[in-house]
């Protein structure tokens, strides 16, 4: 079997499943279309997790990451996955190592600043503008590629719309992908029937596990530039992280901070 005895860590949000666009005014919020998306982002995710066990995959952890990290009804899962779930835990994929084959991210998001991308936003649609890692600007995708990539694991699949897929193929061209949705505004979209993006998922884990040797690691060089824009200018000032000599990110304006940290693990 293609992937006998491997190990696979799946991030999940909910924003870039199928048939999810939220709620005018107020994103995916916490009404009908959060209920579904819940339902759905579970669905992409065990569909995943299913054809890695039929392949041979040894463990599969479904991390639930949207939010504060209690989203899915976990009984939709199958019985064989582990599950990741809830807050207060530092860092990104917990207990993830050097024993992992691959990452995948389904259900993810286009950046902020994606125009007419479905959901678009970076961490939090209300607080920041935009991040800036090596002077390139970054989404939640490519943070989490990087921390993944410091247990040396690479992105092997992304599953969302096509603001979102455009962005993972330029970020990890070598990783399998599967469009859900196409954007129409950031809360519009045309999108594919759920049962058929699951199989489209499945089909795509298929691909992935006959050409696992190609995949790779996106690192940033260090030590690493931060430069984090807000959209309020409360929200910059009071803002906390620390650099590498030890002080909170200097103000470049109002909106703004940036410096020098030693490493992407100390952005969360």
């Amino acid at each position: 079997m293609l992937l006998e005895g491997k190990k696979f860590y799946i991030g999940v949000d909910c924003e870039g499943a199928a048939c999810v666009v939220g709620e005018p005014g107020t994103g995916l919020g916490r009404g009908e279309q959060y209920q579904f998306a819940r339902k759905q982002a579970a669905r992409e995710a065990n569909a995943a997790a299913q054809e890695l066990f039929e392949l041979g995959a040894e463990e599969v952890i479904v991390w639930d990451n949207h939010g504060m990290g209690c989203n899915f009804d976990y009984e939709q899962l199958d019985p064989r996955v582990k599950i990741a779930l809830g807050s207060g835990h530092s860092g990104r994929f917990p207990l993830l190592d050097e024993s992992f084959a691959g990452v995948m991210f389904i259900g993810y998001h286009a950046r902020e600043n994606t125009p007419g991308a479905v959901l678009a936003h970076t961490y939090s649609s209300k607080a920041f503008q935009y991040y800036k890692l090596n002077g390139r600007e970054v989404g939640e995708m490519e943070i989490d590629a990087a921390f993944a990539a410091l247990k040396q694991v690479p992105v092997v699949l992304c599953s969302s719309d096509d603001c979102c897929i455009r962005q993972a193929r330029e970020s990890f061209p070598w990783a399998e992908t599967v469009v859900t949705k196409q954007s129409l505004s950031w809360t519009s979209a045309v999108s594919k029937h759920p049962a058929a993006v699951c199989e489209e998922i499945r089909e795509a884990v298929r691909r992935m596990a006959g050409r696992l040797p190609e995949m790779k690691c996106y690192c940033f060089s260090t030590p690493l530039s931060v430069e984090i824009r807000f959209k309020r200018m409360e929200e910059a000032a009071r803002f906390q992280m620390v650099g590498k000599d030890g002080k909170k990110l200097a103000l470049t304006d109002a909106f703004t901070r940036s410096g020098i940290i030693d490493s992407v693990r100390d952005l969360l």
